[in-house]
């Protein structure tokens, strides 16, 4: 059998993307995730342009034996979008968001953050809920439940999920939905993990924004406790499904490292309402730093991106 240098050489003249292998010159940035801590060195990276690409990466993995992983976004903490000696499958080259505002869904490719995900979607003035960390991955998070500022409302990121292109162990590409093998589609909403790469999604959209109600107000740490009181008296109240709010003791993001408790939110309904509601949070205190009120809905999903800083 031909070493694993020489199989990516004979297929990198037909490879849709870019294969590296660790004497490449990009190879040690295109091998990072998020977490700074993780620091694995995979025996080949495929940068993968399209589904084509993805095939070719399984099919050389399954092939030789080797393990591989995927790579969305690359936030997962644990570092699963990486590992030692195996395939590597880097969908950071499928960043498409095609939006089809009159049946009001998104195709999206497997390798699309949230960023592009929600500039795309609202343009048309439509969204759904997705991570509230802008350079989250669509796919990562999807898959795994998918938190975000719309969930009470319209759940979580998940359920806007119609349909997924899969590429199997075997290399072949499947769509699953409701109606096209039904049984991959509930495995890969929840049944676990491994059941093939995820090309693409189909997501289904509704009206949001382009303005939001939001923001965060902060309160000085040695006023945590009544802060968080009120957090919790004001959440476990009968409160609208328009809003989410979320609180966390944090430090100051002006990097002077002053402990505070903070308290962000969104209120996706009518500008007015979102006002009202959030009222009592910018009246309670009163706050240190106020910087909640009317923003677009893509603002209001990159507000919290400076607590979570690549490499951290």
């Amino acid at each position: 059998m031909p070493t694993l240098s020489q199989a990516v050489s004979a297929l990198a003249p037909h490879f849709a993307g870019r294969l590296l292998l660790p004497a490449d010159a990009t190879y040690d940035s295109q091998r990072r995730v998020h977490n700074g801590f993780v620091d694995r060195r995979p025996g080949v990276i495929a940068v993968c342009a399209g589904t084509a690409g993805i095939v070719d990466a399984v099919v050389l993995a399954t092939s030789r034996g080797l393990d591989l992983s995927v790579r969305g976004g690359g936030h997962n903490v644990a570092g699963q979008a990486t590992l030692d000696d195996g395939v590597m499958i880097d969908l950071s080259g499928m960043r498409e968001v095609h939006v089809d505002a009159k049946t009001r869904t998104a195709l999206v490719g497997g390798g699309a953050t949230w960023k592009e995900f929600n500039r795309e979607t609202q343009a048309f003035g439509l969204g759904a809920t997705g991570g509230v960390i802008s350079s989250t991955g669509v796919g990562g998070l999807t898959l795994g439940g998918g938190f975000g500022w719309l969930m009470p409302k319209y759940g979580m990121a998940l359920d806007h999920l119609r349909a997924v292109t899969l590429v199997l162990a075997d290399g072949r590409i499947v769509r699953a939905s409701e109606q096209d093998h039904a049984d991959l589609f509930w495995a890969v909403r929840g049944g676990g993990g491994n059941f093939g790469v995820a090309a693409s999604f189909e997501f289904a959209l509704h009206n949001v924004g382009p303005m939001v109600t939001g923001g965060m107000v902060a309160h000085p740490f040695p006023a945590a406790i009544p802060a968080l009181r009120f957090y919790r008296d004001l959440t476990s109240s009968d409160i609208t499904d328009d809003a989410f709010l979320v609180t966390a003791l944090a430090h100051a993001p002006d990097g002077s490292g002053m402990k505070m408790v903070a308290i962000a939110g969104v209120h996706c309904g009518a500008l007015d309402d979102g006002a009202a509601f959030l009222a009592p949070v910018k009246a309670f205190g009163p706050p240190i730093m106020d910087m909640m009120g009317p923003i677009s809905y893509v603002d209001a999903n990159t507000m919290l991106d400076p607590t979570f800083i690549t490499g951290s």
